[in-house]
C-alpha cells in the first residue's frame, strides 16, 4: 500500500465516523529526516488520527494481542504497524524493527505509556508514566539527525463504549498481558472531537549518541523519556 493511500484510508475511516481533528503548531513537523513519533494514548484510533492529521504513514509499533487476532493482525498490518513479540523477545524486536524502519527513513510511532490507559479509561488531560524503551531506540539509531517528536492527542468531544470486548478474551490471545487477566470488559474511547498538538522536536545529534554508554546512557535515556512526557503534559494542559 502507497503512502498516500494509507493517508487517504485513515483520513476517510475518520469521516466515516464523524470524527473531527484539528492540528496545530504544524509547522513544527520535521519534513527531511527520520521522525520517531511519541504520543500519549487513550483509544484506538490514536495510530489512525495521528496518520490523518500528520499526512503521512507511521509504522506504530503496537500491543502483542494484536499480531494475534485474526482480521485484526490483517489490519494493523495493513496500515503499516507491527505487532511487537512476547515478552522475552519483545525489546530486542522492538529495536531490531524500529531501527530498520528508522534508517530507511520512514515515520515510527510509540506509545510509551503502555496498554493501561487502554483498559481503564482516564480523563482526556491524563497521561501516565513512559516506559522508556524509545528512548533507548533514539540514542541507539545509526541515524543522522533524528527527530523525537512528541504529539499530544487532547479530546474535547468523545463518547466511551463501555460494553466492548472482553478483557479475558484478550487474555486468550496474549496470557502474558497481566492487564488482561481480570474480569470486566475492554472500553473503546471514540473522538467526536479532538485537538492534535505537535511538540517542540527533540534532534538527536550523532556526537551525543557516542555519549551512549555507561552511566550517561542512562541520564540521556531518563533526559529524553522526561522531557517527552512533559512536553505532552504542558501541551495536555493547554488544550483543557
Amino acid at each position: 500500500m502507497s503512502s498516500d493511500q494509507t493517508v487517504q484510508i485513515s483520513q476517510g475511516l475518520l469521516t466515516a465516523l464523524g470524527t473531527r481533528m484539528f492540528l496545530h503548531n504544524e509547522d513544527r513537523i520535521p519534513t527531511r529526516s527520520a521522525v520517531l513519533v511519541v504520543s500519549n494514548h487513550r483509544s484506538f484510533l490514536d495510530p489512525v488520527i495521528l496518520t490523518a492529521a500528520l499526512g503521512h504513514p507511521i509504522r506504530f509499533a503496537c500491543h502483542h494481542y494484536m499480531g494475534q487476532v485474526p482480521v485484526l493482525k490483517d489490519v494493523v498490518t495493513t496500515l503499516g504497524a507491527f505487532p511487537l513479540q512476547e515478552p522475552t523477545q519483545r525489546s530486542q524486536h522492538f529495536l531490531h524493527q524500529a531501527s530498520q524502519l528508522l534508517q530507511n527513513q520512514e515515520m515510527v510511532g510509540v506509545f510509551p505509556e503502555g496498554a493501561q490507559p487502554m483498559v481503564k479509561v482516564t480523563s482526556p488531560n491524563h497521561i501516565g508514566s513512559f516506559h522508556r524503551g524509545f528512548a533507548h531506540l533514539a540514542w541507539r539509531v545509526p541515524v543522522e539527525n533524528l527527530a523525537i517528536l512528541p504529539v499530544a492527542i487532547a479530546a474535547f468531544d468523545e463518547q466511551i463504549i463501555r460494553s466492548g470486548i472482553p478483557l479475558r478474551l484478550l487474555n486468550w490471545f496474549d496470557p502474558s498481558e497481566p492487564l488482561f487477566d481480570r474480569p470486566g470488559w475492554h472500553p473503546m474511547v471514540l473522538y467526536k472531537r479532538t485537538n492534535i498538538l505537535v511538540g517542540r522536536p527533540y534532534w538527536i545529534k550523532p556526537q551525543q549518541q557516542q555519549q551512549y554508554r555507561g552511566k550517561q546512557a542512562r541520564e540521556l535515556v531518563a533526559n529524553l523519556t522526561a522531557y517527552c512526557e512533559s512536553e505532552i503534559a504542558n501541551l495536555l494542559q493547554k488544550s483543557s
